[in-house]
This record gives C-alpha cells, structure tokens and sequence, in this order.
C-alpha cells in the first residue's frame, strides 16, 4: 500500500501558494513562490490505520545555468520527392543508420524509404527510394502505429506495423533489397505505441543464442500497464512480453526503447511517472524493470527520450510541464540525475515537443525537439499563433552546457497550434505523435521529422497541415565522435 504525505505551504501573509503530494521516500517539496513559509512539522498522516511521518524544509533551488552558445552544429535539410507514394503521410516519422553501407532508413506509414547521401559535392546530395515491405514483399500493408529501427552495428532494419497485441514485422540486412517476416513481437504483448530497439546483451541475464550477436526489443503498452519482449534471434522470434509497470507506477503511453552499448543496460521513458517523468530501466535484458524517476522534471504531453552515450552515460531529453525543452544526465543508469536544464533558453524557446535523443561519445549527445518562441497553450488550435522550428541541442561536455541551433530558421515545420492529445485531436495532428534523430559512423546527427508547413506555407502562407518525409542533417560543426573532429592548428601544435 502506497502512503501519501501532503505539505501545506503558505505566504508570510497566510495565503496558500503550493499544496504538494509526496510519496515515502520521495526527500523533497518545493515551491516556486519567492515568499514561502512553511506550516509547521514534522507531520504525521494516516491512511487505512498505517501512519507516515514526513518533514518540510524550504531551500533556494540552484540557480539555472546560463544560456550555452549558439550555433555549433549547423544542418541541411533533405525533403522527399513528392513521387515518393507516402511522402506526405510522414507522421510520426523513425530513422535509422547503416554504419556498414552509410545508407539511412526512414518509415513513413507503412513505406520504408531509403536514402543515400553522397558528400563528394558541398552541400552533399541525396537520393530517396522506396524499399518498402509490402505484399508480396512482407507484410507491411497497413499499419495502426510504424515504427522503425536499425542496428548500426549489424546493418539490419526493423519495420515493425502495429496490429493490435502484435505487430506485423519485418527485417532486412540488405537496406531493405529484400525482408524477411518475423513474429512482431512477444506473446501478450501490448495493443498500442510499440517500439523496437536492440544493442549488446546484458552480462546479468539469459543472452542469445549466437544466431545473432545482439538483442532485440520490442515493448509496447496495454492501458492498464506497459510490457516488452526480448528476442534472442535476431528478431525473427520473441519470448513473452514481460510488464515493465503499471498504472500503479507511470502512465501507460512511453517513449522508445534504448540500450547502453557499454553494458546492455535498457531504458524505456516515461512521460507521467506520478509526480515525476521516468526511464524504465532493465539490467538483466528484459526480464525484471525498475522505474527510476528523474526528480527534477514535472509530468508532460510528450514522451521523453534517451541517448546512451559510449560510456553508459544517460541523456534524458523531455518537455517539462511548462512546455520547455530540457536535459537532465545520469551516470549510474537512471539512479540519480544531474545537470537538469533548460536547452530552449538561448534563443527563447517557450514550448517544446516531440523530444529525441542520440548520444556518441561519452560526453558527447544531441537533443532535437519542434520549438516555439510563443509560450501559452499550444494546443488551443482557435488562438495559438506560433511558428515552430527544429531545434537541435548538441553539449561536447557531458550536458554542462549546450549549444542550441535553429535547424530550419527560414521554413516553419507548422504555424498555429500541435496538437499532443491523441485521437481527439483535430487536423493539427498532422505530424502526430514523434520524430526520431540518429547518427551515421562518422557521429554526424540525422533527424528524421514531418515537415507540417511545405509550398505556400513555407514562404509565408497558410498552415497547410502537410507531413512531408524529411531528413535534417548535420553539415558543421563537430559531430559525436571526438575522433572525426577537424584537425586544428592547436591539436597540430600539441602533436
């Protein structure tokens, strides 16, 4: 049984200001009011004849670190061709990278798009094609949820299509030349919002059996609780899905599964762990969780992500409750949290989506968000009138500071309102629910969005609530991997 402790905070004056809920063992109540006095302790409540006694204490939160330097990364952006037959059906959009031929894998609905970059000419150029798995093909036909994934280090492709409490799956280690069906995901198995994710094996659990070198996940989430299965194939099968929580813990909506590629280590986020956003975290590939909350953060209308850098180091990128694009970094696997701050703050960004994640080095990780400079409710399509931005944040310090770039300052990717409610939105859904971001061998960062604001939109017309496939990608700056850095005359100089 759960026991709840409330702390009532008043002004000097008498007037109640903040009224906060807190779990045993949660340690801390805040307030934001500048004149706060606290009505006494310690204080002793009763549920259901067991008693909890908890303590308040007022403290000065520690001041936000400044805004970092802007700029630092810049990127190019490569729409779809509109022959392309999902082009502008891109919602929700995932991308993946393969290290071992370059190419980039991007889901559109239920087509599989392929990319090729080539960087002999400044800007580099791109070619799309469509490699998609459907009928004959695979399976891929139609879809309630796409979803896409690519092991960088193998070179095979995920594209995984919701079908109620399984998915209809596919998997190609040829960029998607040719597929082959898999299970789509674990008995009992979630009916909503899946996600596939692999990496390395856990030295704390069952591993694979050498049919492939690593593991593969797929969770989803069943109203009542959320659950994700592991499979030790290469994906071709999967073991029973395995509840990560409950609603008794977090909301049953989460973001996408990671894997540490130091230790094998699991994470799933969360937007609405009770008081706080979370990572779901597996040390024992798959088959216990504990829900780890970063206590800094308040709950939210996106899902947060994760990047897991080289060294396990853990980049937590979420849209607080205010709206604002944040960061927060753990170094025990979710354990504790430090460095929480505003990322959007150095070119005035008031409200947030859409958060993703990837991380290279271990100090090293990129943040790409859609970003408004105009707060208030975003989602009032009658009255919200911000233009949105893709923003990435890249930090070269382990999350001490980060720079901020406006990856599309003269093309919006929408006007007016988003909206993050689900089905009962209206035509602002149009980019629904995600994006993704990735990085190619080389640690340059890819984002993989919806373009919502294309033709006269772009150039100062209407909102025309379109969801063009497109790719942003890095062209300066340095990228996640130290050893791809340009060489300087003062690195020359310490040779």
């Amino acid at each position: 049984m759960a026991l709840v402790a409330a702390v009532l905070l008043t002004t000097v004056g008498g007037t109640t200001t903040a009224a906060r809920a807190a779990s045993p063992g949660a340690g801390t109540v805040s307030a934001t009011s500048p004149n706060v006095a606290w009505t006494g302790g310690p204080f002793a409540f009763t549920l259901l004849g067991d008693s909890y006694a908890a303590t308040a204490e007022l403290v000065t939160e520690p001041a936000a670190p400044a805004p970092g330097p802007i700029g630092a990364a810049s990127f190019t952006t490569y729409p779809a061709p509109g022959t392309l037959p999902r082009a502008h059906d891109a919602g929700e959009p995932s991308i993946g990278v393969n290290w071992k031929t370059g190419k980039v894998m991007y889901q559109a609905y239920t087509d599989t798009y392929r990319v090729s970059f080539d960087d002999t000419s400044t800007p580099a150029t791109a070619v799309w094609q469509d490699k998609s798995a459907h009928l004959p093909r695979c399976t891929a036909n139609a879809s309630l949820d796409p979803i896409l994934y690519t092991d960088h280090d193998t070179g095979r492709t995920f594209e995984s299509q919701l079908a109620g409490k399984t998915s209809l799956m596919c998997f190609t280690d040829d960029d998607g030349e040719t597929w082959t069906p898999s299970q789509g995901g674990g008995i009992n198995s979630g009916v909503d919002h899946q996600t596939v994710g692999g990496g390395r094996w856990s030295s704390g659990g069952l591993g694979g059996l050498g049919l492939y070198p690593n593991a593969v996940y797929y969770c989803s989430q069943d109203i009542a609780d959320a659950l994700c299965a592991s499979s030790r194939d290469g994906g071709l099968t999967f073991g029973p899905a395995v509840p990560m929580y409950t609603l008794l813990d977090c909301g049953g909506l989460h973001g996408h599964v990671k894997v540490s590629p130091k230790d094998g280590t699991v994470y799933v986020p969360n937007k609405g762990c009770g008081d706080n956003q979370a990572v779901a975290v597996s040390e024992d590939n798959g088959l216990t969780w504990q829900v780890r909350k970063v206590p800094t953060s308040l709950p939210a209308d996106s899902d947060p992500s994760v990047g897991v850098a080289s060294d396990g180091t853990v980049y937590f990128g979420y849209q607080n409750a205010d709206g604002h694009a944040r960061v927060a970094v753990s170094h025990d696997q979710g354990r504790t949290w430090v460095s929480d701050q505003d990322v959007g703050a150095a070119l005035g960004v008031k409200n947030a989506v859409f958060p993703a994640v990837v991380a290279g080095d271990a100090d090293r990780a990129a943040f790409a968000f859609l970003g408004t400079t105009t707060g208030g409710n975003y989602q009032d399509a009658q009255n919200f009138t911000g233009e949105w931005h893709l923003y990435v944040a890249v930090t070269y310090d382990g999350g001490a500071t980060w720079s901020l770039t406006d990856a599309t300052p003269q093309d919006p990717v929408q006007k007016g309102s988003i909206c993050t409610g689900g089905t009962t939105c209206g035509t602002d859904r149009n980019l629904l629910d995600f994006m993704d971001v990735q990085i190619d061998k080389q640690g340059r960062v890819l984002v993989g969005y919806a373009d919502g604001c294309t033709g006269a939109c772009a150039t100062g017309g209407a909102q025309n609530f379109d969801a063009l496939a497109t790719i942003a990608r890095q062209s300066g700056g340095r990228s996640l991997f130290a050893v791809y850095d340009p060489v300087t005359a003062e690195k020359v100089k310490k040779k």
